[in-house]
């Protein structure tokens, strides 16, 4: 396979060790690809919803090639998020072409651009966080879910139908907090004068300007591996957002991977009712 040479690419939310993470097509993804620079910008490893019963092989094999990239000389930015803060108490440690820092400026052709996860700007995160793993645990049952609905659907012809983003549209409460979290991260980029903010976490992927009285500036977020398979690439002073499914990547649903997952499930349940 040829690869695509790319300047830098950022992508965020992989949640590997869970259910719900497409581990197998974000490692044919990053084989596709040759980057100069690669930021994983937080909630790489679920350290949150760890278990020691799953940890497939296509999850190991998402870590592999990315030290594969950093021994080829592909520059690795690991910054930490909310799900893996528990890497933070080894933030700044750089090995290599491997950094692990909470959060990073670098310089993109005479722009500044700011990189952090952005679970700074969630008070539950903070001030709840009981409540913040419940909920993402409920959220990686729902994946699960959904992707045994969805794996039927397909083999039916019919198109693939998402529980979140249809909760998520339909809560005004969690459209508003997408729209408090953009509106925060721009306008604290517009006052430190940095002409990129570019975030994860909240698994919405997007490009846009941001404009104020103080100035403007370019929002970006990388999305996630668990709904959108998306990726941020900036090449040749340009920004695009790559999404898996516009790619020609045979996307197929892995049914014996899918098998696991249901008898990981009965297993972990049997344990816990005994």
């Amino acid at each position: 396979m040829k690869k695509r040479k790319v300047e830098l690419v950022v992508i965020s939310d992989l949640h590997l060790g869970t259910f719900g993470s497409h581990a197998i097509e974000l490692n044919r993804y990053l084989c596709s690809i040759k980057p100069k620079t690669l930021v994983l910008n937080g909630d790489i490893i679920d350290i949150w919803q760890f278990r020691k019963s799953y940890f497939p092989k296509t999850h190991l094999k998402v870590i592999q090639k990315i030290i594969s990239l950093a021994t080829k000389g592909t520059k690795v930015y690991y910054i930490t998020g909310n799900h893996d803060e528990m890497l933070r108490k080894f933030s700044d440690i750089n090995m290599g072409n491997f950094a692990l820092v909470d959060k990073l400026v670098l310089e993109l052709d005479d722009k500044r651009a700011w990189i952090f996860h952005g679970d700074v700007f969630d008070a539950s995160v903070h001030h709840a966080k009981w409540i913040a793993k419940m909920g993402g645990w409920g959220y990686d049952y729902l994946i699960m879910a959904n992707r045994f609905v969805n794996w039927f659907l397909k083999k039916m012809g019919k198109e693939p139908y998402s529980f979140s983003k249809k909760i998520k549209a339909s809560v005004k409460k969690a459209v508003k907090h997408i729209s408090d979290f953009e509106e925060t991260a721009t306008d604290i980029a517009i006052e430190k004068k940095y002409d990129y903010v570019i975030c994860g976490h909240i698994h919405e992927p997007k490009i846009t300007k941001k404009e104020t009285k103080n100035g403007s500036t370019i929002y970006l977020n990388s999305g996630d591996w668990v709904e959108n398979l998306t990726a941020l690439e900036y090449n040749k002073k340009r920004w695009k957002l790559h999404r898996y499914e516009d790619s020609n990547y045979a996307v197929e649903e892995n049914l014996f991977e899918m098998e696991d997952i249901i008898s990981n499930q009965m297993i972990n349940s049997y344990i816990i009712s005994k």
